[in-house]
């Protein structure tokens, strides 16, 4: 095509592709396109970095979104890499870190939660394990989401009865506790069980969860039947009740008879622009739950391309099963395979295709609610246009709420909502360091200087996906007041759009206050579904707003306490944290755990232990 019937725009980014097309040369690698200020717009991979490249100097061939890639960039860079596999490997880990505007994303890189069985200790514990496997133990995982992991755990307690105490509060037991009481734990801590019967309850547990289900419900119906012929009826009746749970842990897998061992099965739809990526986890061929993944896409969707794209992200920090079911063979199936060492297939016959037909039939529901719920969504956030007298739709949204107790450990948060539900990653808070105790307009105004003071009034880009639309303030007309003179000091007014909300009348939810400067005070009708989106926004932010201020008042806490143990200073305190996580946590660990911390011998570990046990 020739450049002179090309938009300008477009014309200059094709230049630049084939400026770079001309030096990259041959061979596998990894390309980015930049847009003017250097951010990366798109992120991909080539088996012929030039040929990939030359592609996209035809640009009335690709679909819009493309087209409006190409006419932003105005510089290339470039990664060349031994194989194509190393490229793959490379393109998704830059992509999850550098997050482009023109590539399918997987929004969702939490840890996913695990069940642990510890080791180092004669009585095991089972409890529930997220992040780094840091700590010795056999872990089986990883589950779809905390819920799942609670549900299973809730049902072996009363199966198998091991402890999930930690180790200091089982050191310290001198009578056993409630969790013996409920035949949920058969009390080790004070002797009620021998060393070798619990490791066989150790054992069972082990079996189960490596999938071994039948092999344990045999040995429990044997012993079930041994307690009956001696007539010790209410060991009989408690065998008989685990089995029932053991049971009733197998209905909830969903599908009867499978046995696939370790294997992720992913059903990929699509429906009026929106893809849906359903992932169960089998292992030991039991179901450790699902999750389901959602992507906006324009244009003609090549759902090999996007699987590929998805796959390759997902696994990146996370553990890979033997197998991947696939209702749709992904582009780099043979790559993937090679650089993850995981087999990908189709589900033809047999198991495969019930765990297939599960996957899909959820995903497709997963799919029609969610288009229902941002349905409604996008049309409660066009409503906003004309009732906050809006110039369009607003792409971002910020949330504000501050937190404190009688003016300690002061925080202010900010949360971010998109048309696409919440961006957690956005989210940030500031420390209240100058505002009075109880200044709530003072803590508002410190937020706004931290979140604005720094902006450069010429590189203000409203159309930028991190510059915000509308600003949604916790409060009345006091903080809209405090705000507003903020953004009028700092000349960024005009640019934004600022929204108080105080709570309505016996804090009833749907019948909020707004507050807009210029405008008189006003209030929706309760059935309105607007004041109901804006609620959850608030709810949000003052959720955010305590978990911040609770984590800070903790650590304080601790640190106040910790100043009263010989030999604990500052470093000692801040290491102390950073290794278990919470103050809590701190409290509740063993000598040998506080050992453990950098800086912490066994005497002082032992003295902190003491500090928080003695009576």
């Amino acid at each position: 095509m020739d450049k002179e019937i090309l938009p300008d725009s477009v014309a200059q980014g094709v230049s630049v592709i084939r400026k770079g097309a001309r030096e990259i040369g041959d061979g596998p690698g990894v390309y980015r396109m930049l847009g003017e200020s250097g951010d990366v717009l798109y992120v991909g991979k080539a088996k012929s970095l030039s040929r990939r490249i030359i592609s996209y100097t035809r640009p009335l061939l690709l679909p819009v979104r493309l087209q409006r890639m190409i006419a932003q960039t105005r510089q290339m860079e470039f990664i060349k890499t031994q194989t194509e596999t190393e490229a793959l490997l490379l393109e998704a880990n830059l992509i999850k870190s550098l997050r482009p505007k023109y590539n399918v994303l997987l929004k969702d890189d939490k840890s996913y939660p695990y069940i642990l069985m510890t080791e180092g200790h004669d009585f095991p514990q089972l409890i529930k394990y997220r992040g780094r496997p840091s700590v010795k133990g056999k872990y089986f995982g990883p589950f779809a989401s905390g819920v799942a992991v609670n549900e299973t755990l809730s049902l072996l307690q009363r199966v198998f009865m091991l402890r999930n105490c930690s180790d200091s509060y089982f050191a310290s037991r001198k009578t056993p506790c409630l969790q013996y009481h409920i035949k949920r734990c058969t009390a080790p801590c004070v002797g009620k069980v021998d060393i070798g019967q619990y490791q066989l309850q150790v054992q069972d547990a082990l079996d189960f969860l490596s999938g071994k289900s039948r092999e344990v419900q045999e040995r429990l119906r044997q012993s079930m039947m041994e307690a009956s012929v001696q007539e010790k009826f209410e060991l009989a009746a408690q065998m008989r009740d685990r089995i029932r749970v053991l049971t009733q842990i197998q209905s909830r897998q969903g599908v009867s008879s499978v046995s696939v061992g370790d294997v992720d099965v992913m059903a990929l739809v699509v429906q009026e622009g929106v893809v849906c990526v359903q992932v169960f986890f089998y292992r030991g061929g039991q179901s450790y739950g699902n999750k389901p993944f959602f992507w906006r896409v324009e244009g003609r969707v090549v759902e090999a391309d996007i699987l590929s794209g998805f796959i390759a992200q997902f696994y990146q920090a996370r553990p890979v099963p033997a197998l991947v079911l696939v209702n749709v063979m992904p582009k780099d199936a043979s790559l993937i395979e090679g650089a993850y060492d995981v087999k990908i297939r189709e589900a033809y016959r047999g198991d495969r295709v019930e765990l297939m037909g599960l996957a899909i039939h959820n995903a497709q529901s997963a799919l029609a609610r969610h288009l229902v719920e941002k349905g409604s969504d996008r049309k409660i956030l066009a409503g906003l246009v004309d009732l906050f007298g809006l110039d369009d739709v607003p792409q971002r949204i910020e949330i504000y709420d501050n937190s404190h107790i009688s003016g300690t450990n002061m925080i202010g948060a900010m949360v971010v909502a998109s048309p696409e539900g919440f961006e957690k990653k956005a989210y940030r808070t500031f420390n209240i360091r100058e505002a009075g105790a109880s200044d709530d307009y003072g803590m508002m105004r410190e937020v706004m200087l931290r979140r604005f003071g720094k902006i450069d009034l010429q590189q203000i880009d409203v159309t930028d996906k991190n510059w915000p639309n509308l600003l949604l303030i916790d409060g009345g007309a006091g903080q809209l007041s405090a705000v507003s003179e903020v953004l009028d000091e700092l000349g960024i007014s005009d640019y934004l759009s600022v929204v108080g909300i105080a709570k309505g009348e016996k804090r009833n939810a749907g019948r909020e206050k707004f507050f807009i400067r210029g405008r008189e005070m006003f209030q929706l009708p309760i059935s309105d579904p607007v004041p109901h989106y804006l609620q959850r926004l608030r709810d949000e932010a003052h959720r955010f707003a305590i978990g911040t201020h609770r984590n800070k008042r903790d650590k304080a806490a601790l640190g106040s306490k910790l100043d009263h143990v010989s030999g604990i200073g500052a470093k000692r305190k801040k290491a102390l944290l950073l290794h278990f996580g919470s103050a809590r946590a701190v409290e509740e660990a063993s000598v040998e755990d506080l050992a453990k911390v950098e800086g912490v011998s066994v005497i002082l570990a032992q003295q902190i232990y003491d500090f928080f046990h003695s009576d």
